[in-house]
């Protein structure tokens, strides 16, 4: 069993022949079955589109606290805009109590939709949300537009390799993204001046409930750490213009089990520099079309879960999550 997060490299299957592209799924296929967890570079994305966004989220997070309220949506259920700490516990998507988690969050959905029902009326407005964005710093809206942009084309050519890696046409989860719900969190991990209650993390132990999650960090103290199957607690590390790749719930009821959607969390920096470590990461959590059914992918009378629709499960994650008293 792996003791450290695998890299693969996508430009093969982003650049080269069909050859290159099974080559690509195939060494996921591996990767997502023995872990979950893995980095990719060769993925085409500007490392000058990622600064961008990060320098404008840092610039919002180090303004005054009265400031960032101001960018927050007035409904605590409804995910846009920014949230103080307090707010959430992630452990408790997995029915573990902990305090509150020691970070604050912006989140963000897609900017700009079209004028169609689906996305209009009914279920639609319930996941297609305006964005909040703050008076400082300007272009915080533009740069999170692109990265958002940027993001989803990724995610699209790696759900194209998560079909071939499960032995499916290439295009088989094409129509149940084409209309996706995906969000972006900008989650920042302030520095810690008191020393933090018992069981409190900065992230607490969680799966998260999509696709895939890709995520941008940063090699600071304080950071993510895996659980493997065998119940070990690895690091991930990455550099800035690399990503981390994690499986989602969904997609681990898809496959049936055959990939795993891991327990992770993000640590405590060590009391020695706890008080000057800050870090920034930007998780791009990839969900389906909130009416896509996940049907487990298995032989007749197999399956180990009951179908569900995209958007109730992650609605019902939201709620387990939410603190009670927020």
């Amino acid at each position: 069993m792996p003791t450290t997060i695998p890299r693969n490299d996508l430009e093969p299957a982003l650049k080269g022949s069909p050859a290159d592209k099974r080559a690509v799924a195939a060494q996921i296929d591996r990767t997502c079955t023995e872990v979950g967890f893995f980095t990719i570079k060769g993925h085409g994305i500007p490392l000058s589109l990622i600064d961008a966004l990060r320098e404008k989220a840092n610039t919002f997070f180090a303004l005054p606290l009265n400031e960032k309220l101001k960018a927050a949506h007035p409904d605590i259920k409804v995910p846009r805009g920014y949230r103080a700490l307090g707010i959430e516990s992630l452990s408790a998507g997995n029915a573990i109590e902990t305090p509150a988690d020691l970070k604050e969050y912006y989140h963000l959905g897609r900017e700009r939709w079209p004028d169609e029902l689906y996305y209009t009326q009914g279920e639609g407005p319930r996941y297609f949300i305006p964005n909040l964005w703050p008076h400082e710093p300007a272009g915080f809206g533009e740069a999170a537009e692109q990265y958002y942009l940027a993001l989803e084309t990724l995610s699209e050519r790696m759900m194209e390799l998560t079909a071939l890696a499960l032995d499916l046409p290439e295009g088989f989860f094409r129509d149940k993204i084409d209309k996706h719900i995906t969000a972006i969190r900008l989650n920042y991990y302030p520095e810690q001046t008191t020393a933090p209650k018992p069981g409190q993390l900065r992230a607490g132990d969680h799966t998260d409930y999509g696709l895939l999650t890709i995520l941008n960090g940063e090699n600071v103290p304080g950071g993510l750490q895996v659980q493997t199957r065998a119940g070990e607690w690895v690091d991930v590390e990455t550099d800035q213009d690399t990503f981390v790749v994690n499986i989602g719930d969904l997609l681990m009821r898809w496959t049936n089990d055959r990939w795993v959607s891991n327990v992770h969390r993000v640590v405590n920096p060590p009391d020695s520099v706890a008080a000057r470590s800050k870090r920034l990461s930007i998780a791009f959590f990839h969900h389906p079309n909130y009416d896509a059914l996940i049907e487990c992918i298995a032989p007749s009378g197999k399956a180990k879960y009951p179908p569900v629709l995209s958007g109730e499960y992650r609605d019902l994650k939201y709620q387990q999550t939410r603190l009670k008293s927020a």
